[in-house]
């Protein structure tokens, strides 16, 4: 499981601009104005190749009346409570004012490692009046600089040295974890009952029921997994519940647990933005991947086809549109079973291993009768052979040649489809690497 970080602090002091250069994103808006994030936004980041989850969280106020103002006050104490560690961003040029020191007293009964970041120090001449901020009471002060990135490097030092590097021990881990994931109120938890025969979950017709995510070991025809029934992901703009913000980050984590993803579509709404948002972030965790579309016994058949609606689907998720699509009515009980195999089936591809002589004997005549386009007057690329890593993941290639760098997006796309063509990774992504010979 990645630590979590949340970043907090009073009104206007930067911490959105810390969140984007942290994350190298610009997911947070930054406005002079106070309030401006009114919710928790997440990403993620990497220092010194250890990774975390960072949470930007509103200014917070004491004692206001703006209703704004007392739920974003709410919010940083979900963020807090949820953080491993805090990063207690203040104003360099303001000096302590006194929500900083209520701000300090909240983290203080907080128990949690705090790093005070003092903002706004651009230039090494301000570097002497980050000392009164030791006055807080929270231990070491470091100076930075969110615009530029000047003191970041010592704080983030800091921070991952003191990371929990242990990992939770979970019970089932020689067991294929499945991830049930997609939009609120798809019908999620319906699936996750139905396949056990009880109401283990809750199931109500209101979206957002499922805050946490919820392991459930499962046995039988012939099967054996762990169901991840996970809370519904919005956009973040849409997030508006403390709690559900909170079910967000458990999301994630679970994703990022699993071998295998289920990522849920109501057939009565189509794929949508966000349906595929949650492909991807299954894609990018390396997990197998089943578009389930559920609530099919809902649809006109007549103006609505299983091969219309997957083609229509796989359009909107290219380019890895090499993933099974199966059509389910969970009200109904309709191919519940058969996503069983299919689960099974991808779990046991992300496993396949193909020697080094069989990958060369198809893929070398295939790269001589289709060779790279050529990348300049006189240089071709040529590409000598190819071998599959051990022990990954899923399945990673890597293909030696002279030009590495010089390889086309076209051509790696043409020698991913070649491989998965004759070696049927359906569901699973792969990777290909390109290396000096």
């Amino acid at each position: 499981m990645k630590n979590i970080v949340a970043i907090v602090g009073r009104p206007n002091v930067g911490k959105s601009t810390l969140f984007n250069r942290l994350t190298g994103k610009k997911e947070a808006i930054v406005e002079s104005v106070s309030g401006v994030t009114r919710d928790r936004i997440y990403g993620e980041s990497d220092w010194n190749g250890v990774g975390f989850i960072v949470i930007d969280t509103g200014g917070f106020v004491r004692g206001s009346d703006d209703v704004f103002e007392e739920e974003i006050g709410k919010q940083v104490l979900f963020a807090v409570d949820e953080a491993d560690a805090i990063i207690f961003l203040v104003d360099g040029r303001e000096g302590v004012t006194p929500l900083d020191e209520d701000v300090a007293e909240v983290l203080r009964k907080s128990k949690k490692r705090v790093y005070i970041a003092v903002n706004k120090i651009d230039t090494p001449n301000l570097s002497p009046i980050v000392g009164e901020f030791y006055a807080l009471g929270l231990g070491e002060v470091y100076p930075v600089s969110a615009v530029n990135g000047n003191g970041t490097g010592d704080l983030l030092d800091e921070l991952v040295k003191n990371f929990d590097k242990t990992v939770e021990e979970d019970q089932y881990e020689d067991i294929p974890h499945v991830a049930v994931i997609g939009r609120p109120n798809v019908g999620k938890s319906s699936l996750v009952n139905t396949l056990l025969g009880d109401d283990r979950n809750i199931v109500t017709p209101v979206a957002g029921t499922t805050r946490d995510a919820i392991n459930t070991l499962f046995k039988g025809f012939g099967h054996e997994f762990v169901f991840v029934d996970t809370a519904g992901l919005r956009k973040k703009g849409k997030v508006y519940e403390n709690i559900e913000f909170y079910s967000t980050l458990r999301t994630i984590r679970a994703i990022e647990k699993a071998d295998v993803s289920l990522v849920m579509l109501d057939a009565t709404q189509g794929i949508e933005k966000q349906d595929i948002n949650i492909f991807y972030l299954a894609q990018k965790n390396k997990n197998g991947i089943i578009v389930v579309v559920n609530k099919w016994d809902l649809v006109n058949k007549e103006t609505n086809t299983h091969l219309e609606f997957e083609r229509a689907i796989k359009e909107r998720l290219a380019p890895f549109t090499d993933v099974p699509v199966i059509f389910t009515s969970v009200k109904e009980k309709q191919r519940i079973h058969k996503l069983l195999d299919i689960i099974d089936d991808i779990y046991n591809k992300k496993k396949i291993h193909i020697s080094t002589s069989k990958l060369n004997d198809l893929m070398l005549p295939i790269i001589e009768a289709r060779p790279h386009p050529e990348i300049s007057r006189g240089r071709r690329l040529k590409i000598k052979y190819v071998m599959q890593l051990k022990n990954t993941v899923i399945p990673q290639f890597v293909f030696f040649c002279n030009y590495p760098k010089e390889v086309k997006e076209p051509y790696k796309r043409f020698l991913e489809n070649q491989i998965r063509k004759h070696f049927d990774f359906t569901g699973v992504p792969i990777q290909l690497f390109f290396r000096q010979k």
